[in-house]
């Protein structure tokens, strides 16, 4: 599992650099006979087949998600879709003086994708919570894409089906379930959109995002420091022993964690079919 404080060192023009030579390999894959996997990490492309993958490469942009940037506003149409390779985005609900964060997207996402099932404007803001880089495409060419190759569509429902339950899930776990619970959890699903151990996050902001005081949080991240579950540096919390961690979590994690999993098993399925 790599140390998202790497790519917190590294250059942007490196970072889009990477991306752009995966950009390169998408538009030559329709008669390529390696795997998808080999050219991009976000795990809805790299579940496409290579012709597919062609047939939408021609028009994805490599781009570098900067910490803090905005992608997608409540209530305002949405210009691009973005399919995150690396980094962490923060979907949340955001009103009069507070916010609620919802869901935490990385490679195995796509921001906006929702807006393609049927849904005409956002009601989440989607923020950037550390950066890296995805690839992104006009609304319109992926809607054209869609109707041509209907299997990227089923992909991209799949994958807002899982959205959809994290997003109702956060919101029961917020009035059900404790302090503790709710932060190994958050802990947990944000370690696996990463797909890293080291989280670059501060006691303000999971305070923020979960609407919990900063004292509890603090205190309760001690308490797992304590544990040898985490352990706390400037600006960042490292996972040492997830598998403990994911015990102190509340049944949300499991129902999330597997949603997004099936996800992807089911598109695994059809592709080895195909």
């Amino acid at each position: 599992m790599p140390d998202v404080s790497e790519g917190l060192d590294r250059p942007a023009d490196a970072i889009l650099k990477r991306a752009s030579d995966s950009q390169q390999m998408l538009r030559g894959l329709g008669t390529a006979g390696r795997g998808p996997r080999s050219f991009v990490r976000n795990a809805i492309l790299a579940k496409c087949s290579p012709q597919d993958l062609a047939a939408i490469g021609q028009f994805l942009e490599p781009i570098v998600l900067k910490e803090r940037a905005v992608l997608q506003e409540p209530k305002r149409p949405l210009d691009h879709v973005y399919f995150v390779e690396s980094g962490l985005v923060s979907l949340r609900i955001v009103a009069t003086g507070s916010l609620l964060e919802v869901a935490v997207i990385g490679y195995r996402g796509a921001i906006g994708a929702s807006l393609l099932m049927g849904r005409q404007i956002s009601m989440h803001q989607a923020i950037v919570l550390f950066p890296a880089s995805a690839h992104r495409i006009r609304v319109e060419d992926l809607r054209r894409v869609m109707n041509d190759r209907p299997e990227i569509r089923e992909h991209l429902s799949r994958y807002d089906q899982a959205l959809a339950l994290h997003c109702a899930q956060t919101g029961l776990c917020g009035v059900r379930h404790g302090r503790e619970r709710r932060l190994a959890s958050w802990l947990c699903l944000a370690s696996d959109a990463a797909d890293a151990r080291v989280l670059p996050v501060t006691h303000d902001y999971l305070s923020s995002v979960l609407g919990l005081r900063r004292a509890g949080v603090t205190e309760t991240l001690s308490l797992f420091e304590g544990q040898g579950l985490i352990r706390k540096r400037r600006g960042v919390l490292e996972i040492d022993a997830r598998k403990s961690l994911e015990q102190k979590t509340c049944g949300c994690y499991k129902l999330v964690s597997d949603a997004y999993a099936s996800c992807e098993s089911a598109t695994s399925a059809e592709g080895a079919a195909g």
